[in-house]
């Protein structure tokens, strides 16, 4: 599909050097950058909706569950 979009001149900039060194054509380097960014985002979607259908049921938060998976999260290296 062709579509027409505007950038910044210095994305532009940065974007140029690139493809010529990835021997990418300007179309495959902004395809896959899109591709790329859509990925990254689809997580944060689907954790979005987890949490909704947690925040529907109906059983109590287990303290002991709770407190082990916060000690868990603070010591996880992000």
């Amino acid at each position: 599909m062709k579509t027409s979009i505007s950038i910044p001149d210095d994305v532009f900039e940065q974007a140029e050097p690139l493809a010529r060194a990835t021997q990418k054509s300007r179309s495959q380097l902004y395809s896959d950058a899109l591709r790329e960014y859509l990925s990254r985002h689809a997580s944060e979607e689907v954790t979005a909706r987890m949490n909704h259908v947690l925040s529907q049921l109906d059983e109590p938060a287990d303290p002991f569950v709770a407190a082990a998976a916060a000690r868990t999260l603070v010591r996880s290296k992000w």
